[in-house]
């Protein structure tokens, strides 16, 4: 069972998946990529075809402590049109888990009304679509009560540590950081 889930639709930013992934299974937390698809081959926005761990029936929402969103399109709009996604959002929501989005993907949850009067980030050029449901802030990573929201790919690594930090803690996110000679960010 998987402590956290990132969702795989169809023109998704892979950089924004992999990364998330790559940091999350360094420090030992089981992360599945699941596809909200019926296939497990899901193809990036940039063509790059990945193969997740399941399928969105397949997935265990039970065990998950965290929801990821990458990024990219259309990967965004086919995450926002699934309905069993939603769903299952706003049960994790209720459920105070982490919900975790970057890039275009903020939009996600503020489409929803969940990031009403929260501090949030995103992409540059989607900040007015998700300042009709969340306050703006234009830092790398934004964290409020469960949601944590990043800008985009550049951004990845401290929105990855962000979420390592959430669900281990701070050193085991720092160490890391320092483990793949990470040297920027806030």
């Amino acid at each position: 069972m998987a402590e956290a889930l990132i969702f795989l639709a169809e023109g998704y930013e892979e950089c924004e998946m992999l990364i998330v992934v790559d940091m999350l299974r360094r420090a030992k937390i089981d992360i599945d990529m699941v596809s909200i698809t019926d296939k497990k081959e899901v193809t990036s926005s940039h063509n790059v075809t990945i193969k997740a761990d399941k399928t969105f029936n397949e997935a265990d929402f039970s065990g998950a402590n965290a929801l990821i969103l990458p990024g990219g399109m259309p990967g965004t709009l086919n995450l926002k049109a699934c309905e069993a996604l939603r769903n299952e959002i706003v049960k994790a929501n209720d459920e105070g888990k982490v919900l975790a989005a970057i890039c275009a993907a903020p939009t996600v949850y503020s489409s929803m009304g969940l990031l009403k009067d929260k501090e949030a980030t995103c992409y540059p050029s989607m900040a007015d679509e998700l300042k009709e449901g969340a306050n703006y802030i234009e830092k790398s990573v934004v964290h409020t009560d469960n949601f944590i929201t990043s800008r985009g790919m550049g951004t990845t690594i401290d929105f990855a540590g962000e979420i390592i930090a959430t669900l281990r803690d701070k050193e085991t996110a720092d160490s890391i950081k320092k483990a793949i000679v990470y040297l920027g960010g806030e």
